[in-house]
């Protein structure tokens, strides 16, 4: 089986793309099963529901919804295995822009929205920086030289990756990112590790304490002047 993690920020286009890569997955002979992963609601397990494979929604709640990918990793291919699935595909929100949900043995993509701004690219992180594949959406909506200056921006952060432009509404791009899923290596039996270690948030914050002054807060702290601390126990 192969795995394919797609992640990007809410509203960048992830499902309508993954959609009408599905359909064209299909039409090759490939059965995905897709997993989506969000942080308290959605509705897309309803639109890949019409497609007519195995769905699962995994809701984090509280929880980062990358981390939460991250730690159910081993549930996610076991379901997909009983589901004789050929490709997983999990889509997970990457919200913080920080996070790195991409494992060693998966197609890495990042989807990611053009009207967010020139310099967005070289803001995002390991998000983009470790991704295999750069899907580029809404690019139909700019300019010709904001597609370029967008273009280059990725080739700065990510110069390995290969760049998708696609439209979820017309299906553009589909079919790239469908056969670089189809070449994908299968999952292998060594131990899989992440392509970059998650943010530092071992924190009072993380734990519920919604006082803010400084004096309350304990775990790893990063000042504003850059320094980074550990403090309690």
């Amino acid at each position: 089986m192969k795995l394919a993690i797609i992640a990007g920020t809410p509203g960048s286009g992830k499902t309508s793309i993954l959609m009408h890569t599905i359909a064209y997955l299909r039409e090759s002979g490939v059965m995905p099963a897709v997993i989506k992963v969000d942080c308290l609601f959605t509705e897309d397990h309803a639109r890949f529901s019409r497609l007519d494979l195995p769905v699962r929604v995994a809701l984090s709640k509280d929880m980062c919804p990358d981390h939460f990918a991250i730690y159910n990793v081993d549930e996610m291919l076991s379901w997909a295995e009983e589901q004789h699935a050929d490709i997983l595909l999990c889509e997970t929100a990457g919200l913080c822009l920080r996070c790195a949900p991409y494992v060693d043995q998966c197609l890495a993509v990042c989807v990611i929205d053009v009207t967010a701004g020139p310099n967005t690219p070289i803001k995002v992180g390991p998000l983009l920086t470790t991704a295999d594949a750069v899907v580029t959406t809404k690019g139909d909506i700019v300019s010709q030289a904001e597609r370029e200056v967008f273009r280059e921006r990725i080739i700065e952060g990510n110069p390995r990756c290969r760049i998708i432009e696609a439209n979820g509404l017309s299906g553009q791009g589909a079919s790239e990112l469908g056969n670089m899923m189809l070449h994908a290596p299968e999952i292998g039996y060594s131990e899989m590790r992440l392509r970059h270690n998650a943010p530092l948030a071992i924190c009072t914050l993380c734990t519920g304490e919604t006082r803010v002054a400084k004096r309350y807060h304990s775990g790893v702290l990063r000042h504003i002047d850059g320094f980074m601390e550990y403090q309690g126990e």
